[in-house]
């Protein structure tokens, strides 16, 4: 009963959020503004639900309620790769790449490098302490990386590459739009199906083994989707750190039973009030003061920090 109020309740606010986004301020050519915010707001509902998925499947696939696929290390790969393309390509050749070849591209790469990291550890329960030491070692070297390509190529060209590398809310990339919503309804309806056995999965390798979970295959199949997952909300804003470790935390404490069902549902529509309701204060409220992906990152990062003092203690 607990969790139909909170989802009740936050579907409500994330109702009012969307029509505040879609009304307020709203002149001139009604029907074209219309247009463009409903635009803007299927690419932010898109990367909510894609972020939320993503950062609860992760959590549970690794039994850990701090890690998140961003502080792995996979966002420092998501901006190498940008600063390498423009390095190869150079501005011109980056700007022409068709958006949906370069979105395989990172795709598939964010895929490699989370099996890289993850699968030997799921594998053989390598201690977790360890598993997030490699996801910071490997991406302190992307950054390390892309700081040295950027110093090598032309300020011009890095300056295209510059603007893919950090989260930006305003101007999501909606030439992807389609096949980024196309790919989490069909990797949202994947997980809802298996929320059952992710609700296994979340007691523990021997005790899920014990009662028929094949884990390694799981795992795998987990690991995928939860990287395609990454992959679309990288492709339609940039790379968020912290914005899906700050909803599943505030997610669990709002739900009284961990079914992921519930945990789902909440998380999602707590992504939805976060960046629709979030950019539509800061974009219509406080006239621009400051930029959505930085309030979120600073509040997500205190979170992660109260997180790590509360595990120690």
């Amino acid at each position: 009963m607990r969790d139909r109020i909170v989802i009740a309740v936050l579907f409500g606010l994330a109702l009012i959020a969307v029509l505040a986004f879609l009304g307020v301020n709203l002149r001139g050519n009604i029907g074209f503004a219309l247009e463009l915010r409903a635009i803007r707001l299927a690419a932010l509902v898109t990367v909510a639900v894609a972020i939320a998925l993503s950062t609860v499947t992760f959590q549970t696939i690794t039994a850990n309620r701090i890690l998140t696929p961003s502080i792995m290390g996979l966002d420092a790969l998501y901006q190498f790769g940008q600063v390498a393309l423009v390095s190869a390509l150079g501005g011109l050749g980056y700007v022409s790449l068709s958006p949906h070849l370069k979105f395989g591209l990172e795709a598939a790469a964010l895929m490699l490098l989370a099996m890289v990291i993850l699968w030997p550890s799921l594998k053989s329960r390598m201690d977790l302490t360890l598993m997030l030491l490699a996801g910071i070692v490997i991406g302190g070297l992307f950054r390390s990386l892309t700081s040295l390509l950027a110093r090598l190529i032309d300020p011009q060209e890095f300056a295209v590459a510059q603007r893919a590398m950090y989260a930006n809310f305003s101007s999501p990339n909606t030439e992807l739009l389609l096949i980024a919503a196309l790919a989490t309804v069909v990797a949202g309806g994947f997980l809802f199906s298996r929320r059952h056995l992710l609700d296994v999965a979340a007691l523990g390798r021997d005790t899920a083994i014990g009662l028929g979970v094949d884990w390694n295959r799981v795992m795998l199949v987990h690991l995928v989707i939860v990287s395609a997952l990454v992959a679309v909300s990288t492709a339609l804003v940039g790379p968020v750190t912290f914005f899906g470790l700050l909803i599943t935390a505030l997610a669990e404490r709002l739900t009284a039973s961990r079914r992921h069902v519930s945990v789902f549902v909440v998380a999602m529509l707590l992504g939805v009030i976060v960046l629709v309701g979030g950019q539509t204060l800061l974009q219509h409220g406080l006239g621009q003061a400051s930029t959505l992906s930085v309030v979120v990152d600073f509040v997500g990062g205190l979170v992660f920090i109260l997180l790590l003092f509360a595990r120690r203690t």
